[in-house]
């Protein structure tokens, strides 16, 4: 079974869990700060583990190939910590939140005090999800989990005009029909 891990809590992630339960993930959310989950109602089938999210991660078989670890609290000792532990492992998706700007941000400061290579800060979706102009926390939830969902079916995006790798009809590569 396909699994989700959300790296804190927020709106974004709260929406996230909804979607991906209804995709049939399973879904985890690690969030140490009690003043931030004490009054949420968790979806029914969403584990909540009051742990910082790098922990969790970081413990063995928690994060297999069929995993996807997502961050979108905008807080970089959530986030940064998450991305960090998570490219140390097989996991087939890891993204976090934010604009470009704030992307090129955490990449030089992942480089710097994190120590992360090149190729640990490419297998990172920074800013996550489709590029869908999205505006609210669904919006964006909706983005990040079809991003997940195309990364786990094998697509492989060249931009706007479609996909490349594994696309299995012609209709994708001629375009949009008008």
């Amino acid at each position: 079974m396909a699994k989700l891990i959300l790296a804190g809590y927020s709106s974004v992630a709260d929406a996230c869990a909804h979607f991906a339960l209804r995709l049939g993930y399973q879904v985890v959310l690690c969030d140490p700060r009690e003043e931030v989950t004490a009054s949420v109602e968790w979806p029914e089938g969403m584990t909540f583990v009051p742990q910082l999210p790098s922990q969790y991660i970081a413990l063995p078989g928690m994060c297999t190939s069929s995993t996807a670890v997502v961050a979108v609290t905008h807080d970089p000792r959530i986030d940064d910590l998450a991305m960090m532990e998570a490219v140390k492992t097989p996991a087939s998706y890891i993204g976090v939140m934010g604009s470009r700007q704030t992307s090129r941000a955490r990449a030089a400061r992942l480089r710097r005090t994190g120590g992360l290579s090149e190729a640990e800060i490419e297998r990172i979706h920074m800013p996550i999800g489709l590029d869908l102009g999205s505006k609210t926390p669904a919006e964006i939830a909706l983005a990040i989990m079809a991003d997940v969902l195309r990364v786990r079916r094998g697509r492989v995006s060249v931009g706007s005009q479609g996909y490349e790798e594994g696309a299995d009809d012609d209709a994708i590569r001629a375009g949009p029909s008008r």
